[in-house]
């Protein structure tokens, strides 16, 4: 089991980060027994994108063939992009197939306030209408300020706002695991 940093509270392990995300793709494959051709995970930049790699593997094995696999940098789309200090640094979005009709499962790893869904859902759009949007984030923190809820969620966990939870994976930072720490 990872150490959580100091003043921080470990909420899950690697083992913990793992089932989590067992149990979303079983539920999502529940939920889409035999998966349409135009199903897609698309992974928001940055650790949305690794959280989606790992349902993808996931999700492949137990249909027993490909299941497109996307990223989304939403950037450009942020509200506050206007605020942001330092210059941001697009990377792009790539889709493996067109999103008219598509069915997609889009992947962040913590929902908090909801505007990042929004932007996600706002350059989606601009890329054409899919037949269907479900989320899926690995934690759910509250304090929502858009009316956008997850369909699929690894692990829900009450916060305040004067914290923070941070999620791991080892592509990204080396271990994988999520804290609760302050701000």
């Amino acid at each position: 089991m990872t150490a959580a940093s100091p003043n921080s509270q470990s909420l899950l392990d690697a083992d913990g980060v793992a089932r989590a995300l067992d149990d979303l793709a079983a539920t999502i494959a529940a939920d889409f027994p035999t998966p349409p051709d135009t199903l897609m995970l698309l992974g928001i930049r940055t650790r949305g994108v690794t959280m989606a790699d790992r349902l993808h593997e996931r999700l492949q094995k137990h249909y027993g063939r490909a299941v497109a696999f996307g990223t989304l940098d939403i950037t450009l789309y942020r509200d506050d992009l206007s605020e942001l200090k330092n210059q941001p640094i697009v990377r792009g979005s790539e889709f493996p197939h067109d999103v008219d009709g598509a069915v997609l499962i889009l992947t962040d790893d913590v929902i908090y306030t909801g505007r990042t869904i929004r932007a996600a859902m706002d350059e989606i759009v601009d890329y054409g209408r899919p037949k269907l949007i479900r989320l899926a984030c690995l934690v759910d923190r509250g304090h929502r300020e858009y009316p956008i809820q997850p369909d699929y969620v690894g692990l829900r966990v009450e916060t305040t706002l004067d914290q923070v939870v941070k999620v791991k994976f080892a592509e990204d930072d080396g271990e994988d695991g999520v804290e609760l720490s302050p701000k």
